[in-house]
This record gives structure tokens, sequence and C-alpha cells, in this order.
């Protein structure tokens, strides 16, 4: 969980936005993607996300 923790401290201290968040590029199968996947839910229609979402 350790990449999951430094990308969400460094998207606070930045002041990121849910976008800034779901915008960004991600390593695929690791616990930031899911990160990711939760900020797009805030802008994105969740029945249309996929494993894949980008």
């Amino acid at each position: 969980a350790g990449e999951l923790i430094q990308t969400a401290v460094i998207a606070l201290r930045s002041r990121m936005t849910v976008q800034d968040i779901g915008d960004e590029l991600f390593p695929y199968l690791t616990m930031v993607e899911g990160l990711k996947l939760c900020a797009q839910t805030f802008t994105k229609d969740v029945k249309q996300l996929s494993c894949c979402a980008g």
C-alpha cells in the first residue's frame, strides 16, 4: 500500500482535485490505480467504468 499512501499524500499536498487525479496516468495493476478509478467516479457514470477505465 506504500505507493497508494505516497500518491494520496502528494495529491493532498498539491491540492489536486478529483479531476486532476482522474486525469493522471498510473501503472495498471497497482493499488494507486484504484485511487484513480475512485476519482473518476466523481465525474463519470460508474456504470460506464471498467477495470481498464481511462
